[in-house]
Order: structure tokens, then C-alpha cells, then sequence
């Protein structure tokens, strides 16, 4: 009996390895079907342009997805996904089913964006470069799933296993990738075989996941009036000495170990102590001992500015500090001899595109440390990720379409 378990779970194995071999997607692209489909999605890269446009002048802020989270929705719908919904935590979701449920692949985008309400969204099209906040992180990645799901059924594909799309909340920022965390923990748990996330500048595959910590640092004191109160700790102060001392900090370039205050605010006026001073940090690095190296040298960092500023006044009003973590993301890597990393290369060099092995921080995360095999795969050239002059090219954007619908059926076999 104990070697009939065996065979079996060496033969699953040989089979699980067979139905991701780089070997077969020269072979896919033969098939009437699969051909069908990539010249469907080339001839309705206007529409696909359309969607990213679309998608992207509503406005997704930072926890306050809902309104593109509905339009996406009835995007699905017009694309013939099924069992359309939205989650607890505001997922999208949709269904391509396969002849059976396994390999379940999930293929998703974030939904959210960096910009604060209230951020102008309009989108404009100069020559073939399209130029708005989120163009391209990541309502290019929203839009080619779209594409992908009218691109199965107008080749008439039928997959062996089930594909899900997902429209994912929270990846960016303070969101702390909410959406995804929700997916595997709830929504989906225990029932995704791949995860294939739809994000990122270029043709480049994203294989290993870069950790993550943010704090939100907040020196309080009594305040006062700068002139009358003038020689009470103040936690401004206090605030840019623990600045200056991380700022002074060396980190290692190998493993790849990054920090950076990226917010600050507190007081009242300009003529006024402030009664609070706060800062949001963010700590990166693909090595967990590295990260917890570097944390801690930063706490250090803030107590030691806490310590300094209360003996520059002393007896005047003693500061204090709380750091709140608001953020945590695990690092870690999937294989890239894995037969999931091997088969979205072998997809680039199928279609010609050039293509290279990343780190990065994306919805790929969560998987990557569940043990599922998991990637994140770019899907065209932008730049100004971030800014407000964020921009896509679409010459020949097509191509990032077809890579997505290719690896998308050979990873769903």
C-alpha cells in the first residue's frame, strides 16, 4: 500500500511538472485555438487601450477602490467571466472555467493607486504615449486581464483548468496588500495551484519577492507658543534628529537593504510648538536577516533622537514616542529553475519579447510565502511610475497582451 502512495504521488508530481514544461508553449501557439485567441488580442488592442483609459480616469485612491471595483465588475461581465463578485475585503472576482477545477491559476491586477483623493485622473494621448496618474501601475494591468478573458473566448480556448481573474484592493502603500492577503486567507483559501500577477513596467517577470516593514513614528509633547514656551522639547526636533540619524545609516548592497522616510507631518502653525510630530518609514530588503537588522538599527535610531532631544531641554517637558507598524511584507523567492518561472520565459522567447528575472514588492508576496508557486509578470514600457507624469507607451502594446493570454493557458494545463 505504502508504495502504491508513492508511485502515486511521483506520477501526480511527473504530471503537475508536465502541464507547466517549458517545452509545450512552442507547441501552444500551433494550436488553431491558442493562435486564434493571440490574434484576437492584438487586433482589439484599441479596446484594451480603451479599458486602461476608462478604468483609469475613476478615481482609486487608497482604500477607496469601490467605485472602480464596481465598474471592473461589470467589465468581467461584458467579457464573459462567471460567478462575478466582490468580496468582504473588495476584490473583484471572475471565472473562466476549465474542463475540471485543478490547475486552479489565478490571474490578477491591482485595482488602488498611490494618489491621495482628489488627485486629477483625466487621462491624455499624445502621439502613441498615453500620460495619467496610474497609467501604467496599474491600469495597464486591469485592462490586459479584461483583454485576456475576451481573447479566450473569442479563439474559443478551453482550458483544462479553471482560471480566475481577480481585480485586487490594498497592493500599494498602506493598503499592505489587503486585497491578496484576503484572497489566500479567505476568499480562495486553500484552492489556487498558480498566481500570476498582472503589474510592472516592461516584459520582466518578477520571481523574488522583496520584504517589507512600515512604521508610522509619532513624537509627542506638551506644544506651546514658540516665543512665550520657547526651550520646551520639542517633537519637531525630536522628529529631525531621528531623521538625520537614519538618514546617516549604511546598508548593505548585497542582499539589496533600502529605507526611506516617505511622509511627515504634525503641528499646528508656525508659531506654535507642535504637540505632535510624526513620520511614516518604509524598510525593504530581500533577506529577512538583513531586514531585521536593519529595524533594528532604526528603533535604535529613534530612541536615541528621543533620548537627545529631551537632554537638550531638560526638565522642560519630556517627549515620548510611539512606533506603530503599519505595514509588513514577507520576503522570499519563487525558484527560478521552478517550472512556473521556466514557463513565462520560455512564453518571452516564444513571442520574441526580451525579458529579464526580478525583485520586487507585489501581490505575488503573499503566494510566494504560502508556497504556491507565484510570479508577477510586466506587461509594457511606462515610466514615471508613481508620479503624476506617469506614462504608457502603446507601440505594439499588444505584445504585453498576448504575453499574459499565452502564459495564462500554458499555466492552466
Amino acid at each position: 500500500m505504502f508504495q502504491r502512495v508513492l508511485i502515486f504521488i511521483a506520477v501526480t508530481a511527473m504530471v503537475a511538472l508536465r502541464a507547466q514544461s517549458p517545452g509545450d508553449v512552442g507547441d501552444l501557439v500551433e494550436e488553431p485555438a491558442v493562435r486564434a485567441a493571440l490574434d484576437a488580442a492584438r487586433a482589439s488592442e484599441p479596446a484594451t487601450i480603451a479599458d486602461q483609459i476608462r478604468l483609469c480616469e475613476i478615481p482609486a485612491p487608497p482604500f477607496k477602490e469601490a467605485a472602480r471595483a464596481q465598474a471592473y465588475a461589470a467589465a468581467f461581465r461584458a467579457a464573459g467571466l462567471k460567478n462575478v463578485r466582490i468580496d468582504r475585503e473588495g476584490n473583484v472576482l471572475g471565472e473562466r472555467a476549465g474542463r475540471t477545477l485543478r490547475p486552479h491559476l489565478v490571474l490578477a491586477a491591482h485595482l488602488d493607486t498611490v494618489f491621495p483623493e482628489g488627485t486629477n485622473v483625466k487621462v491624455t494621448r499624445r502621439d502613441a504615449r498615453l500620460h495619467g496618474p496610474g497609467i501604467g501601475d496599474n491600469c495597464r494591468g486591469a485592462a490586459v486581464l479584461l483583454a485576456v478573458a475576451r481573447a479566450l473566448d473569442a479563439g474559443r480556448v478551453q482550458t483544462p483548468g479553471t482560471i480566475t481573474f481577480v481585480g485586487t484592493v490594498g497592493e500599494e502603500g498602506l493598503g499592505d496588500l489587503r486585497g491578496v492577503k484576503a484572497l489566500f486567507g479567505e476568499t480562495l483559501k486553500g484552492r489556487v495551484d498558480r498566481f500570476v500577477g498582472v503589474d510592472g513596467s516592461g516584459h520582466g517577470i518578477t520571481h523574488v519577492a522583496v520584504g517589507s516593514r512600515r512604521y508610522r513614528v509619532t513624537f509627542r509633547g506638551s506644544g506651546g507658543h514658540s516665543y512665550d514656551d520657547f526651550g520646551r522639547a520639542n517633537p519637531a526636533h525630536a522628529l529631525g534628529r531621528a531623521m538625520a540619524l537614519i538618514a546617516d545609516l549604511q546598508v548593505p548592497t548585497g542582499p539589496r537593504t533600502t529605507f526611506s522616510v516617505g511622509r511627515v507631518g504634525g503641528g499646528t502653525s508656525v508659531n506654535a510648538l507642535p504637540a505632535d510630530a510624526w513620520m511614516e518609514i518604509d524598510l525593504r530588503s530581500t533577506d529577512p536577516a538583513a531586514l531585521d537588522s536593519l529595524d533594528f538599527r532604526i528603533q535604535q535610531a529613534i530612541q536615541r533622537a528621543l533620548s537627545l532631544e529631551n537632554e537638550r531641554w531638560k526638565g522642560s517637558g519630556r517627549l515620548t514616542v510611539t512606533i506603530e507598524k503599519v505595514g509588513e511584507r514577507a520576503a522570499g523567492r519563487t525558484p527560478e529553475s521552478s517550472p512556473i518561472v521556466q514557463t513565462a520565459l520560455a512564453v518571452t522567447r516564444t513571442l520574441g519579447l526580451a525579458t529579464q528575472l526580478e525583485e520586487g514588492s507585489t501581490d505575488a508576496n503573499v503566494p510566494i510565502n504560502l508556497g504556491i508557486p507565484a510570479i508577477t509578470v510586466a506587461t509594457g514600457p511606462s515610466t514615471g511610475t508613481h508620479t503624476l507624469q506617469e506614462s504608457f507607451d502603446t507601440t505594439e502594446s499588444w505584445r504585453g497582451t498576448q504575453q499574459i493570454l499565452l502564459l495564462a493557458i500554458a499555466l492552466s494545463r
